[in-house]
């Protein structure tokens, strides 16, 4: 098991331990928490068993999106570190605009300015219109853009949005690269010779034969 394998493995352990403690903090929160809005849910055929389990879930999974989120991405990072020593995020001033001042590059490599999200199923236009210059911006600067998304949104106006993206990056105007599913597991292998999901199907496999 080579250095970085390891680095991802003592990753996961460290975000599955700070899952699980925010997850039990707020189910302890939980228990004095004001139920009296489970009249509305009643209202609406929900009865409180349901309802309480809804709330719950709802709550465990605001954590756990963020959490998968941010542990795959920095994965992903060490991936590049791994390659490309001393590399990390960048800040490029604004030039279309005011706010926000800077956009953050996730990962500079050379003239490489690749952006990781695990997935992103946004549907609001402040946040559209700010990715569109942010991609702009860093082509004015001399760099391309290349998004690294591992999950493509389920929903029709958050794909539309995505495609949308995707043909904005690869425009003669831009002239950068976007890969999603398949694509962007296979290019972070090929740009850093690790197989970062082999590495973690293994570690979820593991995980699964602890549970049984």
């Amino acid at each position: 098991m080579d250095d970085t394998e390891n680095e991802i493995r003592d990753l996961a352990k460290k975000y599955a331990k700070e899952l699980n403690f925010q997850i039990q903090a707020r189910e302890e929160e939980m228990e004095n928490d004001d139920t009296s809005h489970y009249l509305i849910y009643r209202v609406l055929g929900i009865t409180d068993e349901e309802g309480e389990l809804i709330d719950s879930y709802q709550n465990k999974g605001r954590f756990l999106y963020r959490f998968a989120g941010s542990f795959l991405e920095n994965a992903a990072l060490l991936c590049f570190q791994h390659k490309y020593p001393g590399v990390g995020c960048a800040k490029i001033p604004n030039t279309r605009g005011k706010n926000p001042k800077t956009f953050q590059i996730d990962c500079l490599i050379n003239n490489d300015a690749i952006e990781v999200k695990w997935r992103d199923a946004t549907t609001d236009g402040d946040h559209i219109t700010k990715e569109h210059t942010r991609v702009k911006v860093i082509r004015e600067t001399g760099y391309t853009p290349i998004r690294v998304m591992f999950y493509y949104p389920n929903r029709a106006q958050a794909i539309r949005i995505q495609d949308t993206l995707k043909t904005l990056y690869h425009s003669t105007d831009i002239m950068g690269q976007y890969y999603s599913g398949n694509d962007a597991w296979e290019f972070i292998k090929d740009y850093t010779d690790i197989n970062l999901k082999e590495i973690l199907e293994l570690i979820a496999e593991e995980n699964r034969r602890v549970v049984q």
